[in-house]
């Protein structure tokens, strides 16, 4: 099993939801979380003073899949957050080593 995390622009957050759920993905979470990379931010003009806005809003939606899922799901993650801009995001792929539900002490690909 693995852990796909993908910061990704908040308006692209409906197109890759939909697509996740396309391919048979039933568990996302989503997160609100600040932060930059190569574009380092930008400024802004308020009431004729400048300002640097250092960390940019962005979504991270974290999924645990099976292991047949990880390039399918990789995949259409890219395709539904690229606009081709700077600053569309990262997608980073973890191992996971168990997967146990509460509610019924499921364990394995069977919790997911």
């Amino acid at each position: 099993m693995k852990k796909i995390e993908a910061v990704i622009k908040p308006f692209k957050l409906d197109d890759v939801k939909e697509k996740l759920t396309e391919i048979g993905i039933r568990g996302i979470t989503i997160s609100e979380v600040k932060g930059f990379g190569r574009q380092k931010g930008h400024t802004e003009l308020y009431r004729g003073a400048e300002y640097v806005i250092d960390f940019i809003p962005k979504i991270k939606v974290e999924v645990v899949v099976s292991d047949e899922l990880v390039a399918q799901a990789v995949e259409v993650i890219q395709e539904a957050a690229k606009t081709g801009r700077i600053g569309d995001g990262k997608i980073f792929i973890f191992s996971i080593d168990e997967v146990i539900r509460i509610r019924t002490g499921e364990t394995g690909e069977n919790a997911l």
